[in-house]
């Protein structure tokens, strides 16, 4: 199992934000993380990924105990988290942004290979001289990605990847997580279900801190309990 949290839980200020979750992800798989808005998913990725401190329980990766691991002590380990909000250097070149989450890994020429093949997937490629910052917000959510790609991560983590895309950006977004898949294993919090539905191999659903149900796409659409916190009510908005 790549990934195992168990009873892993955050308390701020007497907000019990997450509670207990217990979550195995075996190597290889897209898992979906969804839920209402303020359901905990962010938390709990931040959790995972060492950005947020947990009051309690414990993140194993690759066997290991990184409970109290640093966040990048964790990817140097093989994770990689994109945020919700977008974390790029605006005044860099799209290019520089690559080249710095390139450097942990890479130098030299091998680091401007992989920028240029990163840039390229997210399609990107023709930006790589543009400010960062000058970048709609679609395409700063496909830089942080090619961020990501670029380090080769074990463990990718994607924090609403689609918010911002057009439709056809979104067709393109899930071919690219496909091909990823080969290669990595991808934990996505998503609020569109059409690409939930597309992408995912199992749906972690999270309600009020819990987890609620877990299943393939056609058992969560099914599920009676996850229509009535979520699904029920139209197009699902997380947060």
């Amino acid at each position: 199992m790549l990934l195992s949290v168990r009873n892993l839980s955050k308390r701020f200020d007497g907000l019990h934000a997450v509670k207990s979750v217990d979550l195995d992800l075996p190597e290889g798989e897209i898992r979906a993380l969804i839920g209402p808005n303020g359901a905990g998913k962010t938390t709990l990725v931040g959790m995972i990924a060492g950005r947020i401190t947990a009051s309690a329980g414990s993140v194993i990766f690759d066997g290991e105990d990184i409970t109290r691991l640093p966040a990048h002590r964790r990817i140097a380990r093989g994770m990689a988290y994109t945020f919700q909000i977008t974390s790029v250097f605006a005044r860099l070149s799209v290019a520089e942004n690559v080249g710095l989450a390139a450097r942990r890994h890479l130098h030299g020429a091998k680091a401007r290979k992989a920028v240029a093949e990163a840039l390229d997937r997210v399609g990107l490629g023709a930006r790589a001289e543009q400010e960062a910052g000058d970048l709609a917000y679609g395409h700063q959510r496909l830089l942080e990605l090619a961020m990501g790609i670029v380090q080769h991560p074990r463990l990718l983590i994607l924090d609403e990847p689609t918010q911002g895309l057009s439709e056809g950006e979104i067709e393109a977004f899930q071919s690219l997580i496909r091909n990823l898949a080969q290669e990595t294993t991808i934990l996505l919090i998503e609020h569109n279900m059409r690409v939930v539905m597309a992408l995912a191999d199992r749906i972690t659903v999270l309600d009020a801190g819990r987890v609620l149900a877990e299943g393939t796409p056609e058992e969560i659409h099914a599920n009676a309990a996850v229509q009535a916190a979520y699904l029920g009510g139209g197009d699902a908005q997380a947060g």
